[in-house]
């Protein structure tokens, strides 16, 4: 089985580019389920995607979801994962298929914690993300520099690190 390249799974999933940085398409919905009462309004019981990140857009920047979201790793080079806690603590976690090396197949993230992804080396890292309830971009807030900082300075290198230069 040939390996494919970021060009051909990008086009064979028919994924497009993300605010957060990388490449997704929305793979699940289900649209034959009640929806959800969530505080924000209606949202679907669950919602799923493709992420890839590449060698030309390897950063997953810093966001905040309200859902817990689940990631599963499937092709390329590992993705690092970087988690602030509301608490301040930050964990850091790979996926990828070197489970020797402590590398996971799946990471869990709970609503209210900042996350970013970085792909450190290779040509790209593809995932997955189970989201319940249902993502949606009201939930989301994208990590603004100057505000991480206040609020998280002993983690200053990795906020730099994952935000948007403005």
């Amino acid at each position: 089985m040939a390996v494919p390249d970021k060009t051909e799974i990008i086009a064979t999933l028919g994924l497009e580019a993300h605010v957060e940085g990388g490449y997704f398409a929305r793979t699940f919905q289900p649209d034959h389920r009640p929806k959800v009462a969530t505080p924000a309004g209606e949202r679907y019981t669950m919602t799923s995607i493709h992420y890839l990140l590449t060698d030309d857009s390897p950063v997953g920047h810093w966001h905040r979801n309200q859902s817990d979201i689940v990631h599963f790793y499937h092709l390329g080079a590992p993705v690092h994962y970087y988690l602030l806690h509301p608490d301040g603590r930050l964990e850091t976690a790979v996926l990828g298929p070197d489970l020797a090396a402590g590398q996971r197949l799946q990471l869990t993230v709970r609503g209210g914690v900042w996350k970013a992804s970085h792909l450190p080396a290779g040509s790209y890292g593809l995932i997955s993300e189970a989201v319940a309830p249902g993502f949606d971009y009201a939930d989301m807030a994208l990590g603004e520099r100057d505000d991480l900082l206040a609020e998280f300075p002993e983690h200053a290198a990795e906020i730099k690190a994952f935000t948007r230069d403005h």
